[in-house]
């Protein structure tokens, strides 16, 4: 990786600087090597509209693990048409009646950790192979996990830059900026799914309980892996 870069420095430049200032320097510092990642939940929405005046033919990568919601597809699909989107559908090595053949059936309830990282940890990594940087929905509203998730940061689990624009941001920013431009976004938000993930590992939660906490109900899971330094942290 060729590019160097003052983190401390971008961090406190960015931190005042709006998300299309930090996708402008992203795009004009990485070109080519720059990578959406997204799952198409209501950051990554944002992200993907900004994009249409700063750099529309940007890479996009989304996991498809072979248990998204259809309401996701035809968000995906909608979106990929309505944006002229440069979109890869990121699958995993084996479908899901292979991975059941070889690990058992439902792994994803005996064993998450090892499901997410067959699904979505191992092709993203993949996957991201002749880029440089990627540009990630995460916010620190979201879980105290993420609380704090620096703008720009050197992601040592795949040794490249990985940029969160939207970091500072809250859900109802989010939510405003959505409304403001009539963007479309997955109905599953209308019926109490503020996260949305594969249909085996996500639920519908109530109101006031925490946006990712229907996510792995029954497990300590709270992260899928593409996030984590190393996945043992789930447990830790």
């Amino acid at each position: 990786m060729s590019h160097q870069f003052d983190l401390h420095t971008l961090n406190q430049q960015f931190e005042s600087a709006t998300p299309q200032d930090i996708l402008r320097w992203a795009s004009a510092n990485f070109g080519e090597t720059l990578a959406v990642v997204t799952s198409f939940q209501i950051t990554g929405i944002v992200t993907l509209h900004m994009l249409q005046d700063i750099a529309p033919h940007t890479p996009v990568l989304t996991l498809d693990t072979g248990f998204i919601f259809p309401e996701t597809h035809q968000l995906i699909d909608a979106l990929e048409h309505r944006f002229m989107l440069n979109l890869t559908r990121v699958r995993p090595q084996q479908s899901a009646i292979e991975q059941a053949s070889t690990y058992g059936d439902r792994l994803w309830e005996r064993n998450p950790d090892q499901c997410c990282r067959l699904r979505k940890t191992q092709p993203l990594d993949q996957a991201l192979r002749g880029f440089d940087g990627w540009i990630t929905g995460l916010r620190r509203d979201q879980s105290l996990n993420r609380a704090n998730t620096p703008i720009i940061s050197i992601d040592s689990r795949t040794g490249r830059y990985k940029i969160a624009p939207f970091a500072n941001w809250s859900e109802e920013m989010i939510w405003t900026y959505i409304h403001a431009y009539q963007l479309p976004y997955n109905t599953l938000h209308e019926m109490g799914y503020p996260s949305i993930g594969c249909w085996t590992c996500t639920r519908a939660v109530t109101v006031g309980d925490d946006i990712r906490s229907g996510r792995w109900t029954n497990h300590s899971k709270t992260e899928c892996g593409i996030h984590l330094s190393h996945e043992v942290k789930q447990h830790a």
